[in-house]
């Protein structure tokens, strides 16, 4: 791979930056390997955070949700600035359903009259807060309409299990309007829950326990929620289907077939509406009942009763079912040896607001790195991969604009895709890196290798450390005696959720967070003021971000062997199987424990007083189920894994041929972890190891098939889905015997004459 002459110079200094005898990088050689470092070391020093506040400044100065006039000159900014470094450029346009919202109203008719306001405040302090062109009232986005009016039930963070709880205060939410607050699950669930329940309506606020002023001062004085502040967002059935709801499993072009609205089953059944805790609290106050538990106490001055009523309340929503074009900009830099194997890099562009940290804050990170990369490039330094950096829209009301361009380009993403690289909102501290297991190492490798903006050591070892003092044990384990990051599983909530689950293309989600607050999600406090104040004052981090996500763009697209690893893969499996054990065995337990002190008559008085009045209902028998396939799955893939890593360092010996012929199996193994029919009773989601949990929305399922028919209790599909996930395994360990045999084998030093 040829180097620019400037680069060479550099390699001298690389003792000193990277230490002498550095370890050689995944996929490359040792010569190879101080080529990249250089490499590397010219692309950080183009990293600009002046030019990232001047970026987050301009697109954050209006609100532009798609569909909106800002939203497009935004897009056709973004475009501006790839065609200025040099990048071909694409808008590709969508055509999407978005509902805005024609009438919402919400009073309280019983036991006094109270009309909410449904309205953000206006702050001196934040010239941007009075900036309300193109702004969306708060709202949920997919919401039916219509008109109900009922007592209301406080139903804690509305997720299965609390009501199961309000079951034992003998609490029947049918024919009510619930309440509940933001946080413990996706904010889809709880409408979804409630209906499953028979509620005919939902209502759901931010509680000041959890991001107002209880945990600090609140806007402008502080990070934290402001008393008005309501955070937006889509409450479609994410975890059955992502994408525009009309036009499910192909792209939402002119060609689209579409559903009646009618036909659509990622609406919720019941009428939705967000509101602010001061809109909630007259709300709260005047409710009856028993006092909630204690842990669903917030932090309003008031006692928490559960209902229902007396407070009865009249809820009635209806919206616009406009259809708006979606502009999701697409910015190639074909590569110079194998263009025809994309590393796909991506952030939304769109925003309920002003977005200044969801997205805009990642996004400059993106067009940091973008600008960087090109300046290597008119230097001569072109990668060797094609980069193909998009800004999506339509993001925020169920990632449509990255699912529909996945779904448009199906068949080429499937052949030439190597990684998808994903980052969304971004804030100052510690380093998440979340994605394929694939890429564990990979990233790890990265991690290393970025200095931390306000410890001077490495991201990883800062990370690192706040596990070692964190409250969590296993974390603790991990920090002491492992030298890689375990790379989280990825559920869903960003634009990695067409690639991955839908597509199976390796992924990863990066972003540092842990010490910005994050108050101002979805409100309209999410400004250039809030976010420069607060979250990332300077955007140090946001040079942070570009730097490793930047790397990782890099190192995938100039590697001669694709840096994939395949232990940390088998390990994870291993754990998830493990943990699958371990949850049908606790389940059994209790349950056991359980109906045997229901039956008995001791659960009555074994309960605390503090805790609900009545016993659960009795549950159905946990059977023992047959894990042995899965055992066995991970016992090959492990063995597999364990050859490859044999191997690998000999790849680069291949010719050109096969070498091109390996890293294709490699970088589609991926693949071979989905299934075309997809999970039980949701075929989009193809993944067998990662989805969406059904009533977690973006928490993560690992070996969903398997998990959920336990925690479901739908015991006759466990072992059904146990056979299904080895299949997958042992196919996906059959890949890395194939990759295996590829490389050449070791060859005996010859011998010598004494």
């Amino acid at each position: 791979m040829k180097r620019h002459a400037a680069i060479a110079a550099t390699i001298a200094s690389l003792a000193f930056v990277t230490g002498a005898g550095a370890e050689t990088l995944m996929g490359f050689d040792t010569e190879a390997s101080d080529q990249q470092r250089a490499l590397e070391i010219e692309f950080s020093k183009s990293l600009s955070a002046s030019d990232q506040l001047a970026w987050m400044r301009k697109l954050s100065a209006r609100p532009h949700h798609v569909g909106s006039a800002h939203g497009k000159l935004n897009a056709e900014y973004i475009a501006s600035l790839f065609r200025e470094w040099g990048y071909a450029v694409e808008m590709e346009v969508y055509d999407i359903l978005l509902p805005v919202p024609k009438l919402r109203k919400l009073a309280m008719i019983a036991p006094e009259a109270f009309t909410a306001s449904l309205t953000e405040r206006t702050l001196e302090e934040d010239p941007s807060t009075a900036v309300r062109e193109s702004l969306l009232p708060p709202y949920n986005a997919f919401s039916v309409d219509g008109k109900v009016e009922g007592d209301l039930v406080f139903v804690n963070y509305g997720v299965p299990e609390d009501y199961e709880l309000l079951a034992r205060y003998g609490i029947d939410v049918a024919g009510k309007i619930v309440i509940a607050k933001y946080g413990g699950s996706w904010r889809g669930i709880k409408p979804k829950v409630a209906a499953e329940h028979g509620a005919i309506g939902c209502l759901i606020y931010s509680d000041p326990a959890d991001d107002g002023y209880a945990r600090g001062d609140v806007y402008p004085d502080g990070a934290f929620k402001h008393e008005t502040g309501v955070q937006r967002g889509a409450v479609m059935d994410l975890p059955l289907r992502a994408g525009d709801v009309l036009t499910p499993f192909e792209g939402a072009d002119k060609r689209a077939r579409r559903l009646d609205l009618e036909e659509v089953e990622t609406l919720t059944r019941i009428p939705v509406l967000p509101i602010s805790w001061a809109d909630a609290l007259p709300l709260l106050r005047a409710m009856g009942g028993p006092v909630t538990p204690q842990g669903w106490r917030g932090a309003l001055p008031i006692t928490y009763h559960l209902g229902p009523g007396p407070a009865r309340v009249r809820l009635e929503v209806r919206f616009d079912w406009q259809r708006v074009p979606a502009y999701d900009v697409i910015a190639t830099l074909e590569g110079a040896l194998y263009p025809d194997q994309w590393i796909v890099r991506g952030n939304h562009h769109d925003a309920w607001n002003h977005g200044a940290a969801d997205p805009i804050s990642g996004l400059v990170a993106l067009l940091s790195e973008a600008k960087a990369i090109a300046l290597l490039a008119r230097r001569g330094e072109r990668p060797s991969r094609t980069l193909v950096f998009a800004a999506w829209d339509a993001e925020e009301p169920g990632l449509i604009g990255s699912t529909e361009w996945a779904e448009d380009h199906r068949k080429v993403l499937d052949t030439r895709a190597v990684a998808y690289i994903n980052t969304d909102g971004n804030s100052r501290g510690f380093i998440s890196a979340r994605g394929s297991h694939t890429l564990e190492k990979f990233v790890n490798e990265v991690l290393r290798d970025v200095t931390d903006p306000q410890t001077g050591e490495s991201v990883a070892k800062r990370r690192k450390a706040r596990m070692l003092a964190g409250p969590d044990e296993d974390q603790r384990k991990d920090a002491k005696e492992r030298e890689d990051l375990h790379l989280a599983p990825l559920g869903s909530g960003s634009d990695y959720t067409p690639f991955l689950q839908h597509l199976g293309i390796a992924s990863t989600n990066i972003g540092f967070g842990g010490e910005g607050p994050g108050g101002s999600y979805h409100t309209l406090y999410d400004t250039f003021d809030h976010y420069t104040r607060f979250r990332d004052p300077g955007l140090a981090y946001g040079v942070a971000l570009a730097d490793v996500t930047g790397r990782i763009t890099l190192r995938l697209a100039n590697a001669p062997v694709v840096p994939f690893e395949f232990k940390a893969f088998a390990e994870s499996m291993s754990k998830y199987v493990e943990e699958l054990k371990k949850l049908s065995q606790e389940m059994r337990e209790e349950t056991e424990r359980q109906n045997r002190m229901i039956e008995d008559g001791t659960y009555a008085l074994a309960l605390d007083p503090t805790k609900p009045p009545g016993p659960p209902e009795p549950k159905s028998r946990v059977p023992h189920f047959n894990f042995a396939p899965l055992d066995n799955a991970v016992g090959e893939l492990e063995r597999s894994a364990d050859a490859y890593d044999e191997a690998r360092s000999r790849a680069e010996s291949m010719d050109a041929q096969t070498l091109e012929k390996f890293n294709r199996l490699l970088y589609t193994s991926e693949r071979l972890l989905t299934r075309e029919e997809g999970l039980p009773g949701r075929p989009w989601y193809r993944h067998y190891i990662y989805a969406p949990g059904f009533y977690t929305g973006y928490g993560v399922k690992t070996i969903p098939g398997v998990r959920e028919a336990i925690e479901e209790r739908e015991y006759g599909e466990v072992e059904g889905q146990i056979e299904i996930a080895a299949e997958v395994l042992e196919r996906f360990a059959g890949r890395i015997d194939e990759i295996v045999s590829l490389i050449p084998p070791e060859t005996e030093p010859p011998e010598t004459e004494e």
